[in-house]
Formats: C-alpha cells, sequence, structure tokens
C-alpha cells in the first residue's frame, strides 16, 4: 500500500514522472459563463449573498434598463434568475446529480384489525453516487500538500509515538495490512471513507421539520481541513425518517423497522462502491497524478443515540464494549460483529437484549463490505459525549443538585443566583461567548456549553466541595487534552491519569446521595478514548461539531432559501448548484484564470504583516480568529489605528492616568539601549522629552492548533486597552509576558494587565512597547483545588495604594491572558460588571487556563 503513481488506465509509471496532462479549455473559457465578471457575479449572488429569485430579476431588470440606454448599448450579464441558474446547472465540474429510491415494510402484516400507517408508508431516500462524490474529493487540487497518499506511524526523537492527521492511527496501518495481502492490491492507495449523520432541525414551527442528513469524507484528508469549512466534508444523502401514530407508539416492530430502515438505506448508497472495496481503481489525486484507489470503510461520526442505532444495541449499553449496562464501571471485551453473531447462534432475540444488550434482528450496513465492522468503526465525539453529556447535562447539574441538597431552598436559590452573577463578571477576552445573564437561558447549543466550561470552574469554588470542583478540574482536564492537535505517548498518559481522577473524586456525588452509580454511556465512552485516538489519530478530526457545522450551509440555509413547499427538492438543488460553483473555482484558479485563495499552498505566504494587515481592515470590534495562511509563529504588533497621534509626556500623563510615566518610559528606553544592563543610576536614564502616540489595541498572532484556527494552525486576538469599550467602561486586557525562556509552562511567564499601548521613535528607531500593572504568583505550583495558578496585584507601597507599572517591550509579550477572581465564599455586593473583575475589589485571582485550548497548553 505504497500509493504508487499510475496512468489513468491503472499502469504503473516511474515514481519521477510528472502529472499527466490535463484537456483542458482555452484560458478565456469560461464555459456556461460568458467572462470573469459573469462567473463572479454568478457566484456573489447565489453563494454569498443568496439573493432570492425575485431580487435576482429586479437587480438584473434594473441592470438591463441601464445597460440599454447608455450610449453604447448592451444588456445585464443575465436575462433572470432562470438563466442565472440555468448557467450554473450547465457548468460541466462538479456535476454528481441527485438519485432516489423508495423503500417500505416487507415484513408480515396484522392478521386482523387495522394495518399500522407506517407498514403502508413508502419512503423515498436522495442520495449522490459516493463513488463521484469521492472522485471529486480525490481530484480538488486545493488539498495538494494536505493530503497523506499511505498511512504512517510517526515517532519523535524520545520514541514516543505520535498521533495527528488520521492516516497517522493504527487502524489505518492495519487495514492496509489486511488489504495488501491480496497481491493484486500491491501498489494501490488506501482511501478509508468517514461518514456521519445527525438529525437536525430547521424551525421551531409545526410540521415537518426534521432532516437527517449523511456526510462523507476520507480519512487521507488532514484533519485541519476536514475541520476549517473547506469542503473536505460532502452531503452523501438524506436518511428517511419514519413516523407513527401514538396508537402504535411502543411497537417493537415499528422500531425495529426504523432501525432497518436506516442501515438499509445506508448500505443502498454505498453500493457504487462495492466493487472499490476490493479492486483498487485509478483516480487522480490533489497532486494531479493516478493512484490506484481501494477504498475501505472508515469511522462513522454520531451522537449516542445514533451509534445505537448503528451498532443495532440497546440504548444504555457501550457501544464499543460488553460491559453491563447496570454496571459500566467493569473492564470488559470489545463488543465485535463476529461476536454479536456467535452469540446469535446460541441465544434467543429476549436474551440477546437482554444479557448483551444485542438488537439481534438487525442486518448491519457494513454487512456486505469488505473488512468492516460497525463496533470498531464507531468514533470519538468531543462535542456530544464530552462536553454537552458529561460536562453540561450530567457535572454542572449535579452541582446544582449538591448545593439544593445541601441548603434550604431559598438558600440554594442565592447560592445559585450568585455563581451566575459570578459567571457574568467574567472579563471579556477574544473570541468568548460571554454571559452577561449567568446560565439563564434554556436553548443550550454546543458552543454555549464550551463557554460555560471556560468559566464555571473559579464560579463555583467556594460553594461545594473540594472533591466535586477537583472532580470538575480533572474532567475539563481531560477534554482539552483530548482536544489536542497531535497526541503522543505522553499526552495519552495524561489522559488516562486525569480520568483516573476523575474516577475518583466523583465518588462525592455518589457519597452526598446525588448519584446511585455511574452508569451513564456517555460519560463511560471517556475510557474507550486513549485507545480511540491511536487506532483513528487526534479526535478533533472526527468530531460531530463538524456535521453540526455543516448543517448550516447544507440544510438550513438552503432550507431557509426554499419556498417549503416539498422543500427538499429544493433543498438538493441548491446544494448541487453550491457544489458546481466550487468546483468551477477550484478549476479555473487551477488553470490561472482565477487568483487562489490566501490560504492555499499556491498562494503568497499569508505572513504576520498580511494577516495583521486582515484583522485591521475587519475594523477594532473584530476580535480576530483564525488566520489563513503560514509563516507565523508567535508575534504581537501594535495595531495601526491610533487613539492618539505623537502626543507630548505631559498630555500623555494625564491620557493614560500614569503621572510618572516620563520616568517609566527612560527606564524603558535606558535598557532598550543597555540590553546587557542589570541597573541603573538614577543619573544614567536618558532624558525622555520625544512625542509619543496611543494605540487602542495590540494583535497578537499564535501557533494554535489545537483551538478554532486557520489551516497552517495559525489564530489570532486582539489585545484592548480602551477608556471606554462598546459604549461602557474601559477595557484594560491581560498578557502573558516572558520572563524566563528556559523555564516551563507558568515559570516562565508573568502576568500584566495593560494600560495603554504606545510607540514612539528614539534616534531613528520605532519602539512600540506597552504600560502594563504587574501581577505576582502566589505560591509556586497550581491550587491544589482548582489546578489553576493564582495571583496577587503587586503595589509600589506597603499601603497597597499604588500598582506596580513599568514599560515593556512588545516583543515580551506572548498573548492575551485571562483571570478570574477569587472569589471565596463570600457573596459579592451587587451593581458590579466584568470591568471590575480586574480591580483591587478583588485580592488575588486565578490565571484562567480554561478559557481557550492555547492557554491550556501555555499555562501549566
Amino acid at each position: 500500500m505504497i500509493a504508487r503513481k499510475c496512468d489513468e488506465h491503472g499502469n504503473w509509471i516511474p515514481a519521477h514522472s510528472p502529472p499527466p496532462a490535463r484537456h483542458d479549455p482555452a484560458s478565456t473559457d469560461w464555459g456556461s459563463f460568458d467572462s470573469k465578471a459573469h462567473f463572479e457575479l454568478a457566484e456573489f449572488l447565489y453563494k454569498e449573498a443568496q439573493m432570492p429569485a425575485a431580487k435576482i430579476d429586479k437587480l438584473l431588470g434594473l441592470w438591463g434598463d441601464h445597460a440599454a440606454s447608455s450610449n453604447a448599448g448592451g444588456k445585464a450579464p443575465f436575462a433572470n434568475h432562470q438563466d442565472l441558474y440555468s448557467a450554473i446547472d450547465s457548468t460541466p465540474v462538479g456535476d454528481v446529480p441527485w438519485q432516489s429510491f423508495q423503500l417500505s415494510y416487507s415484513g408480515a402484516l396484522p392478521e386482523s384489525g387495522e394495518i399500522p400507517g407506517w407498514m403502508e408508508d413508502k419512503h423515498e431516500v436522495w442520495f449522490r453516487d459516493p463513488r463521484e462524490l469521492i472522485k471529486n474529493l480525490l481530484s480538488n487540487t486545493d488539498f495538494d500538500g494536505e493530503f497523506d497518499y499511505t498511512p504512517y506511524q510517526e515517532y519523535d526523537d524520545s520514541g514516543s509515538h505520535r498521533y495527528q492527521h488520521f492516516m497517522s492511527g493504527n487502524w489505518a496501518w492495519r487495514q492496509s495490512t489486511l488489504i495488501s495481502e491480496d497481491e493484486g492490491t500491491h501498489g494501490a492507495m488506501f482511501v478509508p471513507i468517514i461518514l456521519g449523520s445527525d438529525k437536525t432541525t430547521v424551525s421551531v414551527g409545526t410540521g415537518h421539520n426534521e432532516y437527517w442528513p449523511v456526510y462523507m469524507s476520507i480519512g487521507n484528508i488532514h484533519n485541519n481541513v476536514r475541520c476549517a469549512h473547506r469542503d473536505g466534508l460532502v452531503l452523501l444523502g438524506f436518511l428517511p425518517i419514519a413516523k407513527m401514530d401514538k396508537a402504535h407508539a411502543g411497537s417493537d416492530a415499528f422500531r425495529n423497522f426504523r432501525r432497518q430502515l436506516s442501515h438499509t438505506c445506508l448500505a443502498q448508497m454505498l453500493k457504487p462502491l462495492s466493487k472499490g472495496f476490493t479492486t483498487p481503481e485509478p483516480m487522480r489525486c490533489p497532486d494531479g497524478h493516478f493512484r490506484r484507489a481501494i477504498y475501505g470503510a472508515g469511522p462513522y461520526i454520531g451522537d449516542y443515540p445514533e451509534q445505537c442505532m448503528l451498532t443495532a444495541i440497546v440504548q444504555g449499553w457501550c457501544p464499543k464494549c460488553m460491559a453491563p449496562y447496570k454496571d459500566l464501571e467493569q473492564d470488559a471485551i470489545s463488543r465485535t460483529q463476529k461476536l454479536a453473531n456467535e452469540l446469535a447462534e446460541f441465544h434467543e432475540l429476549g436474551e440477546l437484549w437482554a444479557k448483551f444488550g444485542i438488537v439481534g434482528d438487525i442486518v448491519p450496513f457494513t454487512a456486505d463490505i469488505a473488512r468492516a465492522d460497525i463496533n470498531e468503526l464507531i468514533s470519538p465525539d468531543i462535542l456530544h459525549q464530552l462536553i454537552k453529556g458529561t460536562f453540561k447535562d450530567h457535572l454542572v447539574t449535579w452541582i446544582e443538585e449538591i448545593i439544593r441538597s445541601m441548603h434550604p431552598k431559598k438558600d440554594a436559590d442565592r447560592i445559585l443566583s450568585e455563581i451566575d452573577y459570578r459567571i457574568s463578571l467574567a472579563a471579556p477576552f477574544s473570541g468568548v461567548r460571554r454571559f452577561p445573564k449567568g446560565r439563564g437561558f434554556k436553548q443550550w447549543t454546543g458552543d454555549d456549553s464550551k463557554a460555560l466550561m471556560r468559566v464555571y470552574l473559579a464560579a463555583i469554588e467556594g460553594f461545594v466541595p473540594d472533591e466535586a470542583v477537583r472532580a470538575l478540574c480533572a474532567f475539563i482536564d481531560f477534554c482539552y487534552l483530548a482536544r489536542r492537535d497531535i497526541h503522543d505517548t505522553d499526552s495519552l498518559a495524561k489522559m488516562d491519569a486525569v480520568l483516573a481522577e476523575f474516577h475518583e473524586y466523583r465518588k462525592i456525588f455518589v457519597e452526598l446521595g446525588i448519584r446511585l452509580d455511574f452508569n451513564l454511556p456517555r460519560q463511560h465512552s471517556a475510557r474507550h478514548w486513549t485507545k480511540l485516538i491511536r487506532e483513528f489519530g487526534a479526535p478533533n478530526g472526527l468530531c460531530s461539531s463538524i456535521t453540526e457545522s455543516k448543517h448550516i450551509k447544507a440544510v438550513k440555509q438552503p432550507w431557509r432559501r426554499s419556498n417549503r413547499y416539498k422543500a427538499l427538492q429544493q433543498m438538493l438543488y441548491i446544494n448541487q448548484r453550491l457544489d458546481k460553483l466550487l468546483a468551477a473555482h477550484i478549476d479555473f484558479v487551477r488553470r490561472g484564470m482565477l487568483e487562489p485563495p490566501k490560504r492555499s499552498r499556491q498562494s503568497v505566504t499569508a505572513d504576520k504583516a498580511v494577516a495583521a494587515h486582515a484583522l485591521t481592515l475587519a475594523g477594532l470590534d473584530h476580535d480576530g480568529g483564525p488566520v489563513d495562511g503560514h509563516g507565523i509563529l508567535a508575534e504581537v504588533q501594535l495595531a495601526p489605528t491610533l487613539s492618539h497621534r505623537k502626543i507630548t509626556i505631559d498630555s500623555l500623563a494625564n491620557v493614560v492616568s500614569q503621572a510618572n510615566i516620563a520616568d517609566l518610559l527612560s527606564d524603558f528606553l535606558f535598557y532598550q539601549l543597555h540590553p546587557e544592563a542589570t541597573s541603573a543610576a538614577p543619573n544614567m536614564l536618558p532624558a525622555f522629552s520625544e512625542h509619543v502616540s496611543v494605540h487602542p489595541s495590540a494583535l497578537a498572532f499564535f501557533h494554535a492548533p489545537s483551538d478554532l484556527c486557520g489551516t497552517e494552525g495559525i489564530s489570532s486576538e486582539r489585545i484592548r486597552a480602551v477608556p471606554s469599550w462598546q459604549g461602557g467602561a474601559g477595557r484594560y486586557d491581560c498578557v502573558f509576558i516572558e520572563t524566563d525562556a528556559n523555564a516551563p509552562g507558568m515559570r516562565g511567564l508573568d502576568v500584566a494587565q495593560v494600560k495603554a499601548f504606545l510607540s514612539f521613535t528614539y534616534n531613528s528607531i520605532a519602539y512600540p512597547c506597552a504600560l502594563v500593572s504587574w501581577f505576582s504568583r502566589l505560591g509556586d505550583k497550581p491550587d491544589v483545588t482548582t489546578g489553576m495558578w493564582m495571583l496577587e496585584a503587586d503595589f509600589r507601597d506597603d499601603d497597597e495604594t499604588e500598582r506596580h507599572c513599568s514599560v515593556i517591550s512588545m516583543d515580551t509579550i506572548v498573548r492575551g491572558a485571562h483571570l478570574m477572581p477569587l472569589f471565596g465564599k463570600a457573596f459579592l455586593p451587587k451593581g458590579l460588571t466584568p470591568a471590575h473583575s480586574l480591580t483591587t475589589i478583588f485580592r488575588a485571582w486565578y490565571v484562567n487556563k480554561y478559557i481557550d485550548y492555547r492557554s491550556f497548553e501555555l499555562v501549566f
């Protein structure tokens, strides 16, 4: 399985052969579009603006009238929306038309009485040829350089096994070994097929508002591509949602039919691949070469109810192991299809259900796929198993129940309101959702749960037993470790260690009578995580958040664009047209007719200056986020926008409320001019009389592949120091400052609050800098209970009336830091706002390592 190059007929060619030439039209041929402008207009109207047909007609009508009335005469680019749609539909590339088939119940009917409606219903299933979709994915030149042609095993210099992209996992390696037992597959390229499905609701009204899309990707594509809205995940089809009336709501026959319906649909959708699971076929790849591809059924992404359906197990049991549903704490052997078949030979259906959690009369969709075992293919899911399941639905609920069990209702309500108040006081931080009313809303999303996880620990500390806080701390550590972009032997050992801590400290919930046991499948799933990471690589490439985000473009937006009458058919056409526009755009880029996107490796390197310019254009209200491009490791730059331009020292002292700012700048300048100096007498300091500019913010760029980031793992954030933010109080963010490059984690960092970002010129040299007030660490290790470092404010005087401030170089700032007050057990005075959270109203603070994944990796 070495992915040898071949020609389009599958004949091997020398390894150093150039890619075969494509038979492209002329570079002036825009296909079904008259020109570049016509294509870009179609792309804008249909894809970007998503303009309704009636408004397209009005726009084109106005355009045509204006063109006809001009001296030169002319007409609109398109006659009307039908003309526009026809041009898109006629695009020759990316055409994978929708197909359909019908399924209905074929079992025995009742001998007497009314026949239930679900037995007579016909279910129409829409899908697209998966072989053609894979062909488009494999030939997408935008994936070149971010595509693995063979499975691999990677070790660092110390011998630690590293796991990152899907093909680095043991499963892909093992599958390739099995495939290569057939000599006819030697030299082929293994293409694992990743599937995912998730029901979604498109409206809150009544009627048929649920859809069940099935998505597909391939394991060769790098995780960052699959996660970054790069069209590495495509819509395969829609599963039917069988309905029943209330009279038959408890029917076992209906539930089994519903399960088997889904499996049969999936099997039918994948049927065009049946030959390719055992026989290689030549396919063009992102680098332009052909290789002989052989397919394999890869991981399936789904929430727990979906996993139960896929593996044909009873709800409450584990889809990965045979642990009894009443004792999920015990170690158990793996659940496999072979084991299920063997048990079915010796047990009745009822025994299979009760003793082993097996729904015995379901034929899985993988039954006829070579080398496929659906139990083995269930993937880990950060969003539903860990964040929404264990953290939000379990631990947050149990914390509230502890408080209610320990206090009278009135006192418990007051404490819970105080926790919400504490949460609402969290200082703003770049890209993080805030809770101005605490947790007081009903409709929780995955992003809401993630945001709560960032600030919840500090908010509950002091109100619940330390064991409960430590249980929560250990579990959040597990979640953040799991989210790493690259795993190795050490990180997996840490995951196992903090999971053991969680299991130990969560016993407090049983001791206090909150739980009788922990037989919870989502929570139990964490036991399988380190094994699954070894199997499939880093789990951020297989998370259900990928399919949930795809819902927006593939289901929700097309549904909103429909007229609601037979909406699915309209949604299919919309998706097909969007795919055609995407394929045409990629083709025009490849042929040099359009500029490549900035993320492409073919484009000019998106260095820090380009990234800074992009954030500047986004405006001061833009907090930062993913940055496409490479060439950035870590950099903090002053924003080009100025709040005060070249003002005098006296004016600056008033602007930044720092009377001794001239002395601080002199001290800063001395050490810039004499970097080897360890101290300076007052008469050695240069007199400072330069004009100084004040900047409202700085832009930090850093490598953070475990966070939501650009295609090269680059993220950005805006650090602010402004007297008023969003029309309210000032915002003065905190930063990490490197003080010892050789010390690990927090031991090599200090934290300060930025009072102002400044710049000036001295002897024709520009000096970007920041006025900061300092914090000091409390102790030489993190707090035992919360796992977070603690800080206190530094003062210049014993009366603690004047903060210790200094001017520092921008080069020493690593990135933004987030602090949460150490609230303790006291109730806070009312009327506080997030602006107060960093003031000396509080005596100490936690360094919030949970504010994002990069902080978690940085602060230890």
